[in-house]
């Protein structure tokens, strides 16, 4: 397995980071690559959301990243925000 996926399924194993900062703890999640626009992907910017907040109506891709990100109240409120909250949460359970 590369380091890259690797990266990610220890981001998997986190959960959704909207459930987890709603207070429903551990909910099992998709991988979400973040990146404006039709950029190049890295699997280091990368965070877990579940179905509902990853491609559902009140999800990122339902919603658009600006409309979902000011909602849940990302850090930023911008896509690039999931990070810090993925980074937040694993530096707390280190």
């Amino acid at each position: 397995m590369t380091p890259g996926k690797r990266w990610m399924a220890k981001v998997a194993a986190t959960g959704c980071v909207i459930c987890r900062g709603l207070g429903r703890g551990y909910v099992p999640c998709e991988v979400h690559h973040v990146a404006e626009g039709s950029g190049l992907r890295s699997d280091y910017a990368t965070a877990g959301l579940c179905p509902d907040h990853h491609r559902g109506g009140a999800g990122l891709h339902g919603m658009g990243a600006m409309a979902f990100c000011a909602l849940y109240r990302v850090p930023g409120e911008c896509e690039w925000g999931l990070m810090v909250l993925v980074n937040e949460y694993l530096a707390r359970a280190a």
